[in-house]
């Protein structure tokens, strides 16, 4: 529906609301229309029956130009020029459409639905030129891609994730606290004394999006088996981009990637027991691990670790009462959907996910405690740009479908934070120090 067809169906529900609004008033009362009731409405009605004859004619129009889309120029309709609104561009599935692209790259027929896919051109040569191979992937199969990116193993979700349509953000920052002596204060008053003035302590951050490419080159033999390759590039597609941008996430240098929250200044690194043994993990570890986390983030905080601390974390006990609790389907009600399948059970009452982004067992920072709510990622809208090209693996008989993704991410505090009756920090991410 146009906007015009839409403000004139507008206009004749709110004449249809004050003619019925005459009524209503005279039936209150229990009584006729009054003269000059009966012109207001008469008025009302002229100006409805009129809305309807310009309803009657944007309607006509609407559906004239729809059936322009429409050919039948063999017995089949098609309906030819509105496929730009559907998001698969015609085609019934990703191995349709990359089934199509090998078929051009190896010198057969060119199916027509490929016109309106071809990539804008490039800086390197004609690369991304449809009439040369390349061509740009339907919006539809792009976003399925993305949302797969984002699965059960991604942490971008548990991040404060902004989608941007620029290249930047900048966000305000507070790291005051209640306790510290700068920032917004408050203060006991007493009777007739003058306020105490105070004002907010505010910085800055900005982020800028920062590229990650995923070329996935495939045979064109494999691209003939159109489910074949739709498969395989749905899984390893987003497999590489999640892990890509976990590593980042947690680790990143901040060098033409995501500042990472355990390489940070933010993070905190609790100490081994005194006189810890190697190669060892103990109840201490963890208890002092989950107060060494900012009060109040305990609910919304995982913990990743080294696949290798599975023994050990079973073996742990506070009396008769086991530390870990090795049930995916207990956790599956206290963890973000996209993250349940993905734990292996609670340690104090917090998700378990075993990854080998942690590092190796009795080194830094093989069992960690995060709370990603102090972490903050900007991604951008519309999510994963793909397109194809038969060029880079020409000489290999295989086609190339490239994933660019863009993503930025830093801390949101620039230091732990300093409790007012502790000597211990505290921050949204806590990592245990080497045994």
């Amino acid at each position: 529906m146009n906007k015009q067809l839409r403000e004139l169906k507008a206009r004749k529900a709110a004449l249809i609301d004050q003619a019925s609004a005459l009524n209503a008033a005279a039936a209150a009362d229990n009584r006729d229309l009054s003269d000059t009731e009966l012109a207001q409405f008469d008025q009302l009605k002229a100006q409805i029956e009129e809305t309807n004859r310009k309803i009657e004619a944007q309607q006509f129009l609407a559906e004239q130009q729809a059936s322009l889309g429409v050919e039948v120029p063999d017995g089949k309709i098609r309906v030819s020029d509105n496929i730009e609104l559907d998001p698969r561009r015609g085609f019934s599935s990703f191995g349709d459409f990359a089934k199509c692209v090998a078929d051009v790259n190896i010198g057969n027929r060119r199916d027509s639905r490929l016109d309106r896919m071809a990539a804008a051109p490039s800086t390197f040569g004609s690369e991304a030129v449809g009439g040369d191979g390349g061509f740009a992937i339907p919006p539809q199969f792009s976003s399925e891609i993305w949302r797969l990116s984002l699965g059960e193993s991604s942490l971008i979700p548990l991040t404060q994730n902004t989608e941007i349509s620029g290249n930047s953000m900048l966000f305000p920052k507070d790291e005051s606290t209640p306790w510290g002596g700068n920032g917004v204060q408050v203060y006991w008053q007493v009777e007739a004394g003058a306020a105490s003035a105070s004002k907010p302590f505010l910085g800055s951050q900005t982020l800028v999006l920062h590229k990650m490419i995923s070329l996935v080159p495939v045979t064109n033999e494999l691209i003939q088996d159109g489910f074949a390759v739709g498969s395989y590039l749905s899984q390893v597609a987003p497999e590489r981009i999640a892990y890509k941008a976990n590593e980042a996430i947690l680790y990143g240098d901040g060098v033409g990637k995501p500042l990472g929250a355990l390489t940070s200044a933010a993070a905190v690194v609790q100490a081994k027991d005194a006189g810890q043994a190697t190669a060892t993990l103990s109840v201490a570890n963890i208890a002092n691990m989950v107060s060494r986390l900012i009060v109040g983030e305990l609910g919304s905080s995982i913990w990743i670790a080294n696949p290798d601390l599975l023994p050990p974390l079973e073996a742990l006990t506070v009396g008769n009462y086991p530390v870990f609790r090795p049930s995916v389907q207990g956790s599956a009600t206290q963890i973000s959907p996209s993250l349940a399948a993905a734990s292996y059970g609670m340690l104090k009452g917090r998700p378990l996910l075993l990854s080998e982004h942690a590092s190796a067992f009795s080194s830094k920072g093989d069992i960690n405690l995060l709370s990603l709510r102090g972490y903050r990622t900007i991604t951008k809208a519309g999510g994963i740009q793909t397109e194809t090209s038969m060029h880079l693996y020409f000489d290999a008989d295989a086609t190339a479908f490239r994933f660019i993704f863009r993503l930025n991410g830093a801390p949101i505090l620039s230091a732990p934070i300093t409790p007012p009756k502790s000597s211990n920090t505290r921050s949204h991410f806590v990592t245990l120090a080497a045994r």
